[in-house]
């Protein structure tokens, strides 16, 4: 077995409980333009800003505008509240000289929203990677094999922790051991992607995870 030294979190729903404030918030958005396509707001978890409008709101910009100007309000009162047990793991990894690394689709101007609200987040990990950093949107494996290849570490030897159907695949394309969080998707649906899967971190230690996997 391949030690685990690095741990890769995406953000929103591994990080944060904030999926479902977002699945409402895209919820509405879809309601009043795609109505046609009832379940997109959570087909695009995972996805880029920049993704979901090239997608749905091609050549609007205006409309492109107004929507970033209404998710940048929404967001300044997002409570941002940790997953249970999430500081406590951290600590752990820490202790254990785990590196780890943020590895979210959401851009800089989301995270200085996250950063106001908690300003010592970034002291919690070595990098966060923003979407201005990849050159593809999950669910391509790019931004985990940049995870990697930032640490000098082989993908084996990482854990990425992911709660959508997009981020399993973005792990598991790039090679990576996976641990499914049910906050977003139903554990019988993690379960065809992820052979580990935890509903938050309380009671969770790194070591028995990393031998399950």
């Amino acid at each position: 077995m391949n030690e685990k030294k690095v741990a890769l979190f995406d953000l929103d729903g591994v990080v944060f409980d904030t999926e479902p404030l977002y699945t409402q918030f895209w919820s509405k958005v879809f309601e009043q333009y795609h109505p046609e396509q009832p379940n997109l707001a959570t087909a695009i978890k995972g996805q880029t800003l920049t993704w979901i409008y090239d997608r749905y709101f091609a050549n609007s910009p205006q409309l492109q505008h107004e929507i970033t100007t209404q998710l940048t309000a929404f967001e300044q009162t997002m409570p941002f509240e940790y997953v249970f047990g999430f500081e406590e793991f951290m600590s752990q990894l820490h202790q254990l000289n785990v590196k780890t690394a943020v590895v979210t689709s959401s851009n800089k101007s989301k995270m200085q929203q996250v950063y106001n609200h908690h300003p010592d987040f970034k002291a919690c990990f070595e990098h966060v990677f923003t979407a201005e950093d990849f050159i593809e949107s999950k669910p391509h494996p790019y931004c985990y094999q940049l995870g990697a290849s930032f640490f000098g570490v082989k993908p084996v030897e990482c854990v990425a922790f992911e709660d959508s159907i997009n981020g399993f695949k973005a792990v598991t394309a790039a090679g990576m051991p996976l641990v499914g969080l049910s906050t977003s998707n139903p554990i019988e649906v993690i379960s065809e992607y992820a052979e580990v899967v935890i509903p938050n971190y309380l009671q969770v230690n790194f070591t028995d995870l990393c031998a399950k996997l």
